[in-house]
């Protein structure tokens, strides 16, 4: 299962070859700006148009060509190695040309939800990754990340027992504050701090932020799914709980064992246990008892502290550094940092974690929207298109509201935690606008990519293309529960949002669980629970990983090593949710 990239991967760094990829793309756009603007002005928009599901014929080829944008997109990051950017330009021409060509959708309205899913590409997601890299940038420029990097050590030098305690724990907590790819920018950055190549950083990263997804961003996607089903929130909270207990208690196991190998693994057992039942069980009891939004919170917090707490005790046999050698027999260095400096470190991270958990309280977040949040009618395509039977139960009309929520969006604490910590570390005003700017200019090409890949996401949405494809996994009856909790799992690999996933599929899953004769809580529950898995496989989420451990231009490798494992534990999930479905004592597990 140890499937680590190789050194002779890690060294590779994007040359020559990306001033020619860049004029590509930039060439590409500048094509498709003049033809939009030529289509635009001779295929006037008349009236309201209905999403069709089958307009080819045979089912399986209509389905062919809806999942042709997703597979370009993939296969020319994974197998071509095309630079993301490119990439995802390519996946835009064709979720465009399947759009209008093969779906008939008008040509206005697949331009304009392009430019609507590129909106919302930089704003709310770069808007969030952003100010992260600029506080990690932060932190190196004034030193204080060595100090960081050096007090984790003294925790435990043991590279496996640092993944299990950044990627997974202290992921879990970011995830569970603010989601959106921020658990995977800042853990990845610790990651290399500590010694881990790039590519390793950002895999593990990805591989370890599965179980919190579903209870991310204070329960959002939860919320979300209960906003399109009518379904009650605490039933919903309390299923996705109990499916995704197991993957609490072997995702800890599983990232290690996918770093280190199944001998190196088991070296470290008792440790990966106490952070997995403790994770696994306070998950289950915060969402029986409150509901989503403190779940994976809860769970993290505690997992940190029982953790920390367990290794002052216990100490593996055979200690391994980030690399994995073995370095058991030398004398291990221990920094003796006073408690103030070693404070002054955390700082940073500790005014992120208060700040951005303070941003997402209902009670201040409610009033800050209140006074700033603005909803903008996207002109020419809200309640344009119509979503039809059988994907909704009656036609219904798709909005397309542009929340510019400038003060409450998590990308704005994160600022705000930045520029505070910054003072702190005794950067100036103008320092700190300076580095802005550069951080800016460093991750230029990863805006571009995200727009372009919810560009993408946007076209197969408004076009009806995910519909399509969950129509097809629904023809598979009997066995629905299995391949339902697989249509989350492709929501959220092609969407890159667990919240976006539920909203899009969510009501598809009710009515095809009334249909089979299932629990459409169970069903819906099925769909969040499967599409956490689907997180790692994300193009938005890879080219975050990819952005902050500065390995941009490297997202095929980063893609293939966690797409193996995406796919199994989503198969897994399905099983789980399959038993819960049929099989007595598991049909007794749903509420």
């Amino acid at each position: 299962m140890k499937s680590t990239p190789s050194p002779a991967t890690e060294v590779k760094t994007p040359a020559k070859s990306t001033s020619a990829s860049s004029i590509l793309f930039f060439s590409v756009v500048a094509v498709l700006g003049v033809a939009a603007i030529f289509l635009l002005k001779t295929n006037p928009l008349s009236g309201l148009w209905q999403q069709g599901y089958n307009p080819i014929g045979p089912w399986y080829v209509s389905t062919m060509f809806a999942a042709l944008p997703i597979v370009v997109l993939l296969g020319a990051i994974a197998v071509l190695r095309l630079k993301a950017h490119v990439a995802a330009c390519a996946g835009l021409v064709t979720a465009l040309m399947v759009a209008t060509i093969i779906f008939h959708m008008p040509v206005r309205l697949a331009f304009t939800a392009a430019t609507y899913g590129a909106g919302y590409g930089f704003f709310p997601i770069c808007w969030i990754i952003l100010p992260v890299i600029f506080l990690y940038d932060l932190t190196v420029k004034t030193g204080t990340f060595v100090t960081l990097q050096q007090s984790l050590t003294n925790i435990t030098d043991d590279g496996r027992l640092q993944v299990l305690l950044i990627a997974f724990a202290l992921g879990a907590f970011f995830e569970g504050t603010s989601g959106f790819g921020t658990p995977v920018a800042v853990c990845g950055a610790i990651l290399i701090s500590l010694g881990f190549r790039p590519l390793q950083a950002a895999g593990l990263s990805l591989l370890a932020n599965t179980a919190p997804v579903a209870f991310g961003a204070l329960g959002t996607p939860i919320v979300a799914l209960q906003g399109v089903t009518g379904l009650n929130l605490f039933l919903l909270s309390k299923t996705i709980a109990i499916i995704l207990f197991l993957f609490c208690l072997i995702v800890p196991f599983w990232v290690i064992w996918a770093y280190a190998g199944f001998r190196a693994m088991v070296e470290v057992w008792p440790a990966i246990l106490v952070a997995s039942v403790t994770f696994a069980t306070t998950q289950l009891v915060f969402a029986w008892i409150s509901g989503p939004t403190l779940v994976a919170i809860g769970a993290s917090t505690s997992t940190i502290v029982a953790l920390v707490t367990f290794l002052r005790f216990w100490k593996p046999k055979r200690v391994l550094n980030a690399v994995g050698e073995d370095i058991t027999a030398n004398a291990r260095q221990r920094f003796d940092h006073s408690s103030g400096k070693v404070f002054n470190a955390w700082m940073p991270w500790l005014i992120l974690s208060v700040v951005v958990f303070a941003w997402g309280l209902p009670q201040f977040s409610k009033w800050m929207d209140a006074h700033s949040t603005v909803k903008i009618a996207v002109a020419g395509l809200h309640n344009f298109i119509q979503r039809v039977p059988p994907v909704v139960a009656k036609p219904t009309f798709e909005p397309a509201l542009f929340t510019l929520n400038w003060l409450t969006a998590t990308g704005t604490g994160i600022l705000v935690a930045s520029v505070i910590a910054g003072l702190f570390m005794g950067l100036g005003s103008i320092t700190l606008l300076k580095s802005f700017l550069t951080t800016m200019f460093n991750i230029r090409f990863a805006f571009v990519t995200i727009a372009a890949m919810m560009a993408i996401g946007f076209v197969t949405r408004y076009c009806g293309l995910d519909a399509t494809l969950g129509l097809a996994f629904a023809r598979s009856g009997s066995l629905y529960p299995f391949f339902g909790s697989l249509i989350g799992w492709l929501g959220v690999a092609s969407t890159g949002s667990d919240t976006s996933a539920n909203v899009l599929f969510g009501s598809l899953q009710v009515m095809t669980a009334h249909q089979i004769g299932v629990s459409p809580v169970l069903m819906a529950s099925a769909n969040s629970a499967g599409g956490v898995m689907g997180k790692m496989i994300a193009a938005p989420s890879i080219v975050v990983a990819s952005t902050a451990t500065k390995t941009y231009g490297q997202e095929g490798s980063i893609l293939r090593f966690v797409f193996f494992h995406s796919l199994a534990l989503a198969a897994l999930v399905g099983i789980v949710v399959y038993l819960m479905a049929y099989v007595p004592p598991f049909t007794s597990l749903v509420p």
